[in-house]
């Protein structure tokens, strides 16, 4: 090996050591699965230079692979595209757990053109490993280079696959860790976020609101008489109802909303970039699902009917602070309970010096 030729290859060998002394950081210092992610996908990123990159995860449901992170021209809309078990590159990759280089697509029959078609961009070569745990495959990474980058090399192919195993040990510490953390956040009897999760989420919430001037708004509802089902249909049907109300409010919620059962048949949800107004919209919605709602439906002798309480409050307006802007939304809450129940009530902003109970005003009642 000639002079030149050697300085470059131990220049290689110093960045590539860098890359991976990087990503043995990454791996002790966060278990957050975008964090690992970012880490180690720009390191590559950095360490071989390809056109663009992406990050496919399996799906466990269903094998499918889906674009967790892409970088790179027209990277983006790949994002949440899915690829069924074997198909294209990453698929065949995924599958038989064996890294592949493709210098030429248009050669390769296992090649899948819909995502350059969706990305317009101009695949020429590929570079694609597995990320193998436990012998199974979580995911792939794969490097793309268009024609004027040319094809990528056998050197580049051992980096890439040496970064992979950092990565699938990073991937699968960081998902064991959101299982976990997922069981004491969850929950047991609606599938809904607990009372913990809320207070964390609800304080990030404000703080990006007032970072960036976005509403938030909460809902805090309780079901009307539901002792009467405990009394009447027995405690196990009265935990099945509670368990609808959940299924209830993860069909009928976006998906950026955070259900919560805050205790007892009370329910909290949390409503991200989303005004008073809007959220006495969303509150009367639900008021109008749940008293629709044949609850037991398969237990005798008949469905179970049930009415809720509502009260909305809105940050900053409402509450300057999270547990100020629970309180609200519970007095407004309260004050349905108090008159006729069945009904949704919102706070209204509080002016200088009136008292917090002067300013619920009803909305809905029936």
């Amino acid at each position: 090996m000639q002079g030149p030729d050697l300085l470059r290859e131990l220049k290689r060998m110093v960045d590539e050591l860098a890359a991976l002394n990087e990503i043995g950081k990454a791996l002790t210092s966060s278990l957050d699965i975008g964090e690992v992610m970012r880490v180690i996908l720009e390191r590559v990123s950095t360490l071989l230079k390809p056109s663009n990159w992406s990050l496919l995860l399996v799906d466990p449901a269903t094998n499918e692979l889906y674009f967790k992170a892409a970088r790179g021209p027209g990277a983006e809309r790949l994002l949440g595209l899915r690829l069924k078990p074997g198909e294209g590159i990453a698929g065949y990759v995924a599958t038989t757990a064996r890294p592949l280089r493709v210098d030429d697509v248009r050669s390769d029959a296992r090649f899948a053109p819909r995502f350059d078609d969706a990305s317009s961009f101009h695949t020429r070569a590929i570079l694609c490993v597995p990320l193998i745990s436990r012998g199974h495959a979580l995911g792939v990474i794969e490097l793309v280079n268009g024609a004027q980058h040319g094809p990528f090399t056998d050197e580049d192919l051992r980096t890439l696959s040496t970064v992979g195993e950092f990565a699938a040990i990073a991937l699968e510490n960081a998902q064991n860790f959101a299982k976990v953390e997922e069981l004491t956040v969850i929950d047991d009897h609606t599938g809904l976020y607990n009372s913990r999760h809320l207070k964390r989420q609800l304080a990030q919430e404000c703080a990006r609101a007032t970072r960036f001037g976005h509403p938030v708004s909460v809902i805090f509802f309780d079901l009307d008489r539901f002792k009467q089902v405990n009394d009447k249909r027995g405690h196990q049907n009265g935990t099945r109802v509670l368990w609808e109300v959940g299924r209830l409010l993860r069909r009928t919620l976006r998906s950026t909303d955070v259900p919560v059962r805050y205790g007892g048949d009370e329910f909290v949800v949390l409503l991200p970039e989303t005004s008073r107004d809007q959220a006495v919209e969303v509150a009367k919605r639900l008021h109008d699902e749940i008293a629709a709602f044949a609850f037991l439906a398969s237990e005798a002798p008949a469905p179970t009917r049930l009415t809720a309480s509502f009260g909305v409050a809105a940050f900053p307006d409402d509450g300057q602070n999270p547990d100020e802007l629970i309180r609200r939304a519970d007095e407004a809450m309260y004050r349905v309970k108090a008159g006729s129940r069945d009904g949704v009530a919102a706070a209204t902003p509080v002016a200088s010096g009136t008292p917090l109970k002067e300013t619920l005003t009803t909305v809905v009642s029936s």
